[in-house]
C-alpha cells in the first residue's frame, strides 16, 4: 500500500469527484476508529484531517489504556466494568500497541484524605480484577509492604507508606494507535487526506450534502460531496457545529488541558507505572510512567479556553506538577531545568457531572451502609459463599449523595454523545482513547440505519471487535513469539539485534515492511539504516508530510530520544527535502517549523525566564 504526498493528490481527486457515503470530519482516534468500521463494510467513505493524523488531541494522552481503577472509589462499577472490557478489545485488535504494564498505587497514610487505604484498594482491586477477568491470572492484583514499596522505588516518600496495591494497567502508544487505525481504512479504500481544513457546509433544501474545504498544502479550495457528513473532530465539534449559520448551537463541549513532563530516568527512576495521590487534598491523581529510558509524569486537569489548534505548557503547570514530583519522590529534587520535553493536549470533554478517566472528579459518596454490604458481599464472593448475581444486586442498589460538581475541571465527563441535527450533520462527540471502537460502532450502526432509510442502501457490518488493525494482523495471546519471530527478519535484512526487535515491538506485522525497506535501501546520509528504514516507510506509507509528522507522532524521538534527537533531525529534513521535492525556501520553512516544535517541547521559553 501506498500512502503518501505522492497519493494525496490522487485522494484528493477522488474525493471531488465521487458522492461518497459518509464523510468524517476529524482525523483524531475517533474519527479513525469510524472509518475502519465504515470502510470495512464497503461504504465509500472520506476522511479530513486539518493538522496531522492525531496531531490535535489523540497524540497527547497520558499514553496509557487505562482501567479507570478510581471509579471504584465510589463502585462506579459500571463505568469500569465498560472500560476493562473495551481495553481488551482493542489490546485483541491492536495487539502490538497497547501492552501489560502492572500499575503501582502506594498508600500512604499521614496526608489527609486519601483515594484509598490498604483496606480499600484490595476490595477495589478484587473487583477491578473480576470485571477484567484477569483473576488467577499472572497479572491479578496483589498488594506489597512498605519495605517492597521502597525497594522498587527508593526515591518514593517513606513517611507514612503503608505499602502498595499492584494491579494490571496498559502501556499506550496514542500517536500510532491513530496511524494504523487510518491506514487499515485506506487499505479498505477509505479517502483520507491530512492537512485539509473544513471551511463550510454544502446545502440543498436546508440539509448539508458536503463540505467546504482549503487544501493547506497548497491553498486550493475543493468541495466534496457526501450523503452523510460525520463530525469527529474533538475539542473542535463546536467550531464545526458553528460553521453552519442557520441555525442556533447550543456548546456541548468542556475541553480542559492535561499536560506531562519528561526527565531523564536517571533524575527520577521508577520502574513501573505508578499512580498517587498529589497529596495536596486537591482530590486528583499523578501517573509517574517508565518509558525508553526516561520517566514522564502528569497529568494536570485545568478548564481551557486559549487556541485550541496550539495548547502549551505554561508556568503554572510546570510548578503543579514539580510540586505533586517533589512531595511524592522528595530525594528527587527536580526542577524545571530536569525536563527534557513536555507536551499539551485537550481533551474533548462533555459538560456533565462525571468523573474523568484520570483524575476521577468528586462523584458523591456513598452511605456508610452501603460501603459496609459491599465490603461484605464482596467478601463473601471471595469466599465462595456469595453469587456474582448478589454481588451486582448490591452494587446496583447502593444509597448515594451524588452531586454535581460543575465547577471542578476533573469532574468533567468522559462520556461521549452521538446525535444528528436538523441540518443532518451527525456529531459523535467526547469519550477517551480506550472508548473509541465501542464510539464508532454506535455511530456506524446509526449511518447504517441512515443510509438504508434515506437511500435505500445496504451495508453489512464487520465484527469490530475482532477487525484488526495495520499492524495487528497475528494472535493477541502471542505477542512476545510474533516480536522474537519478526525480529530474526531484522536481523538477516542487516540490522542489529536491539534495533530489529524495536522495531518489530513497535509495528508489529508493518515490521516486515520496514524490514523489507532496510533490505533493499541504502542509508540516508547521517542515519543509520533502521533509522533510514522507518523513515522511509513513513513517507511511504504513512503518509508524512513534516518533520514533526515523522519525530514526533510516527515514532518518539522529540519526547522519549532527546538527547538523540539534535544528530538526526537535519539528516531527517535532507531526507524528506529529497522525497517530497522541497526547494530550499520549503526546507527552510521546515526547519523553522520543526525548531519551534522541538522549543516548545523543551520549555526554552520558560527555562530562559528562571
Amino acid at each position: 500500500m501506498t500512502f503518501s504526498k505522492k497519493t494525496r493528490n490522487e485522494t484528493i481527486e477522488t474525493l471531488q469527484n465521487e458522492a461518497l457515503d459518509v464523510l468524517i470530519i476529524g482525523g483524531g482516534i475517533t474519527g479513525a476508529g469510524l472509518a475502519v468500521q465504515t470502510a470495512a463494510a464497503g461504504m465509500k467513505t472520506g476522511i479530513l484531517e486539518m493538522q496531522d493524523f492525531g496531531e490535535g488531541t489523540s497524540s497527547r494522552s497520558t499514553k496509557l489504556v487505562h482501567g479507570g481503577i478510581r471509579y471504584l472509589k465510589n463502585f462506579d462499577v459500571e463505568v469500569v466494568s465498560d472500560t476493562v472490557s473495551e481495553r481488551a478489545v482493542v489490546q485483541g485488535i491492536a495487539p502490538h500497541i497497547p501492552k501489560p504494564d502492572p500499575m503501582l498505587l502506594p498508600i500512604y497514610n499521614d496526608e489527609g484524605p486519601t483515594t484509598f487505604d490498604m483496606f480499600s484498594v484490595k476490595v477495589a482491586m478484587d473487583l477491578y480484577d473480576h470485571l477484567a477477568g484477569v483473576k488467577g491470572t499472572e497479572y491479578a492484583n496483589y498488594t506489597i509492604s512498605p519495605e517492597e514499596v521502597l525497594r522498587r522505588e527508593p526515591l518514593i516518600k517513606k513517611e507514612g507508606l503503608q505499602g502498595a496495591g499492584v494491579y494490571l494497567d496498559y502501556r499506550n502508544n496514542d500517536a500510532r494507535l491513530v496511524i494504523d487505525n487510518i491506514k487499515k481504512a485506506v487499505e479498505d479504500g477509505a479517502a483520507a487526506v491530512s492537512k485539509a481544513k473544513l471551511t463550510g457546509f454544502l446545502y440543498e433544501n436546508q440539509k448539508i450534502i458536503g463540505v467546504k474545504v482549503r487544501d493547506l498544502l497548497t491553498d486550493n479550495h475543493f468541495e466534496v460531496r457526501a450523503k452523510l457528513v460525520i463530525n469527529t473532530s474533538g475539542p473542535w465539534v463546536d467550531k464545526i457545529r458553528t460553521l453552519n449559520l442557520n441555525r442556533a448551537v447550543v456548546p456541548k463541549m468542556r475541553p480542559t488541558k492535561g499536560v506531562h513532563l519528561v526527565v531523564d530516568a536517571k533524575k527520577l527512576p521508577v520502574p513501573q507505572p505508578t499512580y498517587f495521590d498529589t497529596g495536596k487534598n486537591d482530590k486528583r491523581m499523578v501517573f509517574a510512567i517508565p518509558r525508553e529510558n526516561k520517566t514522564y509524569f502528569g497529568t494536570t486537569d485545568t478548564d481551557y479556553k486559549g487556541d485550541y489548534n496550539h495548547p502549551t505548557v505554561n508556568q503554572e503547570d510546570v510548578d503543579y506538577l514539580l510540586d505533586v514530583i517533589n512531595f511524592r519522590y522528595p530525594d528527587a529534587h527536580l526542577t524545571i531545568d530536569d525536563i527534557e520535553a513536555s507536551w499539551a493536549g485537550l481533551r474533548p470533554l462533555l459538560d456533565g457531572n462525571s468523573g474523568s478517566d484520570y483524575n476521577g472528579g468528586d462523584n458523591g459518596a456513598i452511605s456508610e451502609k452501603s460501603f459496609k454490604d459491599v465490603v461484605d458481599i464482596v467478601t463473601q464472593f471471595q469466599n465462595k459463599t456469595a453469587t456474582k448475581v448478589e454481588v451486582e444486586n448490591v452494587l446496583n442498589h447502593l444509597e448515594s449523595s451524588l452531586v454535581e460538581k460543575n465547577n471542578a475541571p476533573s469532574s468533567v465527563s468522559r462520556g461521549s454523545s452521538l446525535e444528528q441535527e436538523s441540518d443532518g450533520l451527525i456529531t459523535l462527540a467526547g469519550g477517551k482513547i480506550t472508548d473509541y471502537r465501542k464510539m464508532a460502532q454506535g455511530a456506524v450502526k446509526l449511518i447504517q440505519n441512515l443510509l438504508k432509510t434515506h437511500y435505500d442502501l445496504d451495508f453489512s457490518l464487520v465484527d469490530s471487535k475482532h477487525y484488526q488493525i495495520s499492524g495487528g494482523e497475528f494472535d493477541a495471546t502471542k505477542v512476545k513469539e510474533t516480536v522474537a519471530k519478526n525480529s530474526q527478519v531484522g536481523i538477516a535484512a542487516g540490522l542489529s539485534e536491539k534495533e530489529s526487535e524495536y522495531i518489530a515491538d513497535f509495528y508489529g506485522m508493518n515490521a516486515l515492511k520496514v524490514f523489507e525497506y532496510a533490505k533493499n535501501m541504502t542509508a540516508y546520509p547521517g542515519l543509520s539504516l533502521a533509522e533510514s528504514a522507518r523513515l522511509f516507510y513513513a513517507l511511504e506509507e504513512e503518509i508524512v508530510l513534516s518533520p514533526a509528522d515523522y519525530l514526533l507522532r510516527r515514532t518518539n524521538h522529540i519526547l522519549f530520544a532527546r538527547e538523540s534527537l539534535d544528530e538526526i533531525k537535519m539528516p531527517v529534513i535532507e531526507a524528506m527535502a529529497s522525497y517530497l521535492g522541497w526547494d530550499e525556501k520549503e526546507k527552510e520553512e521546515n526547519i523553522e517549523s520543526l525548531n519551534q516544535v522541538v522549543s516548545e517541547s523543551d520549555l526554552v521559553e520558560l527555562k530562559t525566564k528562571n
